[in-house]
């Protein structure tokens, strides 16, 4: 189990973090390919001549890995989930949310939650109108290429706290969430 946030008292300054630290990826996966793609000359040509092998054509049609590179699903769902919920609890934190749905989520999922949160006035990551105090998130099965997690929302502190639970989809292929549900 990953647990990232408990404590509201540092609330602020870890949203600060998070928000910084989620920019500063969404620039790095922005700005990467731009800086990859211009080889010199001798590096394209035999760049060229190396995708004529049958082991870089291979390469070549396997699907790229999404965000960080070798990671769990259960924790790409979880670096999700922290920077989203800062940035939906930070003031004018609506740009990073919604880069952050881009760059985490498929667009078909994206799709579906517009039209969720059109009918229930909600935001359909969190499945709630607030932001949660704190989430854990827990690996579940994977199979036919997805893997599911589970995110526990806290919504209040003491002796009995209450939780919601959502199911998120991944899919392996990509490590982009293809679907959030109840």
């Amino acid at each position: 189990m990953l647990q990232l946030r408990t404590a509201q008292g540092s609330r602020s300054r870890r949203a600060l973090g998070r928000t910084l630290l989620a920019a500063a990826l969404l620039t790095a996966v922005a700005a990467g390919p731009a800086v990859a793609a211009v080889p010199r000359a001798s590096q394209a040509h035999q760049a060229h001549q190396a995708s004529k092998t049958p082991q870089a054509q291979q390469a070549q049609q396997a699907p790229a890995a999404h965000g960080n590179l070798g990671a769990p699903a259960h924790q790409q769902v979880a670096h999700f989930y922290g920077a989203y919920i800062d940035a939906v609890s930070a003031e004018g934190g609506g740009e990073l949310a919604t880069a952050l749905r881009k760059f985490y989520l498929t667009p078909q999922l994206r799709s579906r939650l517009d039209a969720w949160e059109r009918r229930n006035h909600a935001d359909g990551v969190l499945r709630a109108q607030n932001v949660p105090l704190a989430f854990l998130v827990t690996p579940g099965d994977s199979a036919t290429g997805h893997t599911w997690s589970t995110v526990r929302l806290t919504w209040s502190r003491g002796e009995h706290p209450t939780y919601s639970y959502l199911t998120v989809r991944s899919d392996l292929a990509t490590g982009r969430i293809s679907d959030i549900g109840d």
